[in-house]
């Protein structure tokens, strides 16, 4: 009986229920595409800045990470190798590289970056080098003396493929090493600081330069599914830690080797907070008002079912069945426009190449696909649902507090 008095009862002011039920599925649009587009920008940034050479899980020498140089080398990646490949995931991929801080330059220009020796068909499945690749051709593991470099840097030195760099560092002997390589190709990053920021040449030609032998720098993991919590990363650097002597080798996850990013998704998971809770008030208040108009009208109804024997509980019933039939009724039509709009959105992405300076500042990627989450629509719905009635107690406690007097002084 409730529900039935509650549905016809919206539908006796058609205009009213309208306006509210307009702000309830803007309110839950407005949440659930804000939700997608953040946290579109968080899978990328994560993804973007996983493939810059990151990895899931990284492995150095103790010391390392905090000193780069030569001297914090792993001269003998033996066990760490056999440790690796023991746990490694099924569907998982690793490198090892050598990573150092150099001088490259040629005839007219010079400047700081970092010298990266890879090993070609092993990193291509761990960052995103192996499929940046826009001119020229990639390394080969028979490569001598060859060098890969971005496409700004290549423009900011005003030279071209073919054409030598010279690249210095320090090598294991503590004395400046310098070797010419020739450019075989140049890469795209999605930031133009990757482009200018790294070079990369085989894992031979870097070990024969610094005169490492055998000797790496990093070891990265990478698998599919990264977590943004790290969560799958921790339990697989948990079990290497159980095969490597701490005193030498120090495990990281990506939240660890990216301090900076964890923090940005700290303060995108708050911003999406905030945003729930100014989009509430605004909606509430509609809510409350337009609902106490409705009570306000109808004071002589109430009055008459008070006198008829309805107790105040009934009609605080009434009146909040009424607001559970509004809100939900907004709750489905807002999911259904924000999931397609997501959906629609998500095919070609938010390009924000016009402030492609901006966005770099900030890590963000150039094009936004948003995502959705089943725990952020769960989330919004159940603020609007369960926020929502309850600021619908106000106006169903005033309507219960008619007597039938008062309705008789609006007749």
């Amino acid at each position: 009986m409730y529900s039935q008095l509650a549905w016809r009862n919206i539908w006796r002011n058609p205009r009213r229920t309208i306006v509210i039920m307009t702000a309830v599925i803007i309110g839950v649009f407005s949440m659930i595409f804000l939700c997608g587009l953040m946290r579109g920008m968080e899978v990328e940034m994560i993804r973007n800045n996983l493939a810059t050479l990151t990895g899931n899980i990284q492995i150095h020498q103790k010391g390392y990470r905090a000193d780069p140089v030569v001297e914090n080398s792993m001269t003998d990646p033996v066990l760490l190798e056999n440790a690796i490949k023991t746990n490694l995931p099924e569907g998982a991929a690793w490198a090892m590289r050598v990573r150092v801080n150099a001088i490259v330059s040629n005839a007219r220009h010079s400047t700081g970056v970092t010298f990266v020796g890879i090993d070609p068909a092993k990193e291509a499945r761990v960052s995103f080098i192996g499929k940046a690749v826009t001119d020229g051709r990639y390394l080969n593991s028979d490569d001598t003396n060859k060098i890969l470099i971005g496409r700004a840097l290549l423009d900011k030195f005003k030279t071209k493929i073919g054409h030598k760099l010279i690249v210095m560092s320090q090598d294991a002997d503590d004395e400046i090493a310098s070797t010419a390589f020739r450019i075989v190709g140049t890469f795209r990053a999605e930031m133009e600081s990757t482009e200018k920021a790294y070079v990369f040449v085989t894992l031979s030609d870097a070990q024969k330069m610094l005169k490492l032998k055998n000797g790496i720098s990093e070891a990265a993991i990478a698998f599919k599914g990264q977590s943004i919590d790290g969560q799958k990363e921790k339990a697989l650097a948990q079990k290497l830690k159980s095969r490597l002597p701490d005193s030498i080798y120090k495990v990281e996850t990506w939240p660890e080797l990216l301090p900076m990013m964890r923090e940005y998704l700290s303060l995108f998971d708050n911003f999406i907070y905030i945003w729930y809770f100014v989009v509430f008030i605004a909606m509430g208040f509609g809510i409350v008002n337009t609902t106490l108009m409705a009570i306000f009208e109808r004071m002589r109804e109430f009055g008459l079912l008070k006198a008829l024997g309805m107790k105040p509980v009934s009609i605080i019933r009434g009146v909040i069945t009424e607001s559970f039939f509004l809100l939900v009724s907004g709750i489905i039509i807002g999911n259904i426009a924000g999931i397609i709009t997501v959906f629609l959105i998500n095919r070609t992405g938010i390009d924000l190449s016009a402030l492609a300076a901006g966005v770099e500042m900030w890590g963000m990627p150039r094009v936004i696909h948003p995502e959705l989450w089943i725990i952020d629509v769960i989330t919004a719905n159940l603020v609007v649902l369960v926020l929502g009635l309850v600021v619908s107690i106000y106006p169903a406690a005033k309507a219960a507090r008619f007597t039938p007097i008062e309705a008789l002084e609006k007749t």
